[in-house]
């Protein structure tokens, strides 16, 4: 049996360091643009989780001769119990946006990148076919960065959802006789302390996102792992690919790690005071 791993091997896959250098923009590129849309569907979930509408309530108050019954029973008195009590209390945003976080945070990642793309993006759209920076195939990558964006904005939603709970109530109520909307209270007080919170948690997501992109391969998006899967045709070496992709991804995870723990201590400073 010859030796299990060679160095004459790696020199073999000097001819591909272009192949690999591709294979890291296209990573890097997915986990920036995952976390961006992310977030924006993150903070979406979140204040739709957070909010308090509960439109057979509204119905209630506001044309009560028609729908107060969902408020108060036959003699008048307010519901405290049975079916219309609790239906009158639902909040169809928040059971969509808690349907929504717990099925994809119940189902896994492989399976919710072949659903998006096989199930939606194959049968429903008809993506143009065109490369960016000439060798980024949309058609593969818009797919995967969809995919995964919509499974980071479950895991983002809560760590959202988190900060924005952590600020003082008192705020929001400073906020109110302020004269500021719930809009403009969210926007300019609420949302930027919320961020200083949880900033290293969503440095931490985008970490995360760098190792669960090579999952994206599967359908054919030319990320480091496609990379080793098309040296691996070509030269009928395994290892040595595999041993390249793990120190890429060990140099784009390893520092950004040390990075966040830095921002983390940094931002810590003025509690500490």
């Amino acid at each position: 049996m010859g030796t299990f791993i060679q160095w004459k091997n790696f020199e073999a896959l000097v001819p591909y360091a272009t192949m690999f250098k591709e294979g890291l923009i296209v990573t890097v590129l997915m986990a920036l643009l995952t976390v961006l849309l992310g977030f924006v569907l993150g903070l979406v979930l979140s204040v739709m989780r957070m909010s308090n509408f509960r439109p057979f309530l509204w119905l209630a108050h506001a044309f009560p001769g028609v729908f107060g019954f969902f408020e108060r029973d036959k003699s008048g008195l307010l519901r405290d119990s049975g079916f219309l009590f609790h239906l009158g209390r639902f909040n169809p945003l928040s059971f969509l946006a808690t349907a929504y976080v717990e099925i994809i945070r119940s189902t896994p990642v492989l399976v919710q990148v072949m659903v998006i793309y096989f199930g939606v993006f194959s049968q429903l759209f008809d993506l143009p076919n065109f490369k960016i920076f000439g060798f980024i195939a949309f058609d593969r990558f818009f797919p995967g960065v969809m995919a995964l964006a919509m499974n980071s904005g479950a895991y983002l939603c809560e760590i959202i959802r988190s900060g924005l709970q952590s600020i003082d109530g008192g705020q929001t109520e400073a906020a109110r006789s302020l004269g500021l909307s719930q809009l403009q209270n969210l926007r300019f007080i609420i949302l930027p302390q919320a961020i200083k919170n949880i900033l290293p948690a969503i440095a931490n997501e985008f970490v995360t996102i760098i190792k669960e992109s090579a999952v994206t391969y599967t359908i054919g998006v030319q990320d480091i792992m496609a990379m080793v899967q098309a040296i691996k045709s070509a030269t009928y070496l395994i290892m040595e690919p595999l041993l390249v992709a793990t120190g890429l991804y060990f140099c784009l995870c390893f520092p950004l790690s040390k990075l966040i723990a830095y921002i983390e201590r940094r931002m810590s400073r003025g509690d500490r005071r």
